[in-house]
């Protein structure tokens, strides 16, 4: 019986030492096979990395948009989208262009949902789906306006309610927050 203990432990020992060996020479053997390093490969050129993983929510084609479409489209999360405007749901109307029978069209694609913009001479922001939020710039004051669903908002030269200014409005944001 100690004879038979002796042996087991002397083969678990062989088995134990055996594997040892084989683990530090597959360790000795992967660090042989790598290449040097030099340091002129360690600094890649800023054209050499990877685009930035983190989302900057810029407009995609926001130059071309403004070169095509004369709308400046500056950033949002995708749930606000430039649209034709057979599927639009935010009409924005404006003086200054006379494409789309002076508007620019918008789908809301989400229950929220934000574009900044930049859309000169602005009249009427108009609903023909959600209710959205629309702030505007006029004489270098800042005003949001509520526009119910189906509804329809005049703003800058558009509102002539009493108080307002009705001077050229810029629009600057639009909002949904279902």
């Amino acid at each position: 019986m100690v004879i038979h203990r002796a042996r087991t432990a002397l083969l678990v020992g062989v088995i134990g030492t055996a594997t040892a060996l084989a683990g530090a020479a597959t360790i000795a053997a992967a660090q042989a096979a790598q290449p040097p390093v030099n340091a002129a490969a360690q600094q890649a050129s800023a054209g050499d990395r990877p685009p930035s993983a983190v989302e900057d929510f810029a407009y995609p084609n926001a130059a071309k948009l403004l070169k095509e479409k004369g709308i400046k489209l500056v950033r949002g999360d995708g749930h606000i989208v430039l649209s034709e405007c057979v599927d639009a749901n935010i009409l924005v109307r404006t003086t200054s262009t006379s494409a789309d029978n002076f508007k620019y069209c918008f789908k809301a694609t989400g229950k929220k949902g934000f574009l900044t913009l930049e859309v000169p001479e602005v009249f009427s922001v108009d609903s023909k789906g959600p209710a959205f939020q629309a702030t505007v710039t006029s004489e270098g004051k800042k005003k949001t306006v509520h526009v119910n669903e189906g509804a329809s908002k005049p703003v800058g030269t558009g509102d002539i309610s009493p108080g307002s200014s009705g001077k050229p409005a810029v629009l600057v944001e639009l909002r949904v927050n279902g």
